[in-house]
């Protein structure tokens, strides 16, 4: 299935789609990163899975960057002088399917970044030069009326905390687990939400 006809995707295909993106395309470069897309969203998930995270934060993480892939904008580059807003695209693809929860975490794990640079100084010291660039492009820290209205979602919680997934998942020396590892789980999470049981 092409990531780019998403018209066609049902609680029964989804996870089929998502783990056809990981196997065809999780080898592209992660410009700027020492790990290839695919490792560095499962490096995310394997962090959040080693820290006995519920599923539904696992997902998160794993899902957290699938928007590089279906945004019409493609994927990030150094040489990039515009955002090319992935989270969003990550997000609308997963909105059928997904609790609001984890797309929360994928609509926001950018917005995060910017909302921790303003209100934890520490934390940009853990921004790679990547993450700094695309920092720069997304608007910078967060200004107090930001940060104010970021701390209202209710997700705020589980939204830091897959940001920090999000910003471990970089080490070239890390050996994990495919994504056909996580693709149960991540059908439970949508088999959930489609019957109604999680929002």
């Amino acid at each position: 299935m092409n990531q780019s006809n998403t018209t066609s995707l049902t609680p029964d295909n989804i996870v089929a789609f998502l783990g056809d993106i990981f196997e065809r395309r999780g080898g592209e470069e992660y410009l700027g990163e020492p790990v290839t897309m695919a490792e560095h969203m499962l490096q995310g998930a394997h962090f959040a899975e080693a820290a006995h995270e519920p599923e539904v934060i696992i997902v998160s993480a794993l899902l957290h960057d699938i928007g590089h892939f279906t945004s019409e904008f493609g994927t990030f580059c150094m040489d990039d002088v515009a955002d090319k807003f992935h989270e969003d695209a990550g997000a609308e693809v997963l909105e059928p399917f997904f609790s609001t929860l984890v797309t929360d975490c994928v609509r926001y794990h950018v917005a995060a970044k910017r909302y921790l640079c303003a209100t934890k100084p520490s934390y940009f010291k853990r921004l790679s030069e990547a993450s700094i660039h695309s920092l720069n492009l997304q608007g910078g820290p967060m200004d107090a009326d930001e940060v104010a209205a970021f701390e209202n979602n209710p997700n705020l919680k589980e939204i830091i905390k897959v940001r920090y997934y999000d910003e471990a998942g970089k080490r070239a020396d890390l050996h994990t687990k495919p994504f056909a590892h996580y693709a149960p789980m991540v059908q439970r999470i949508v088999d959930a939400h489609t019957a109604g049981g999680v929002k």
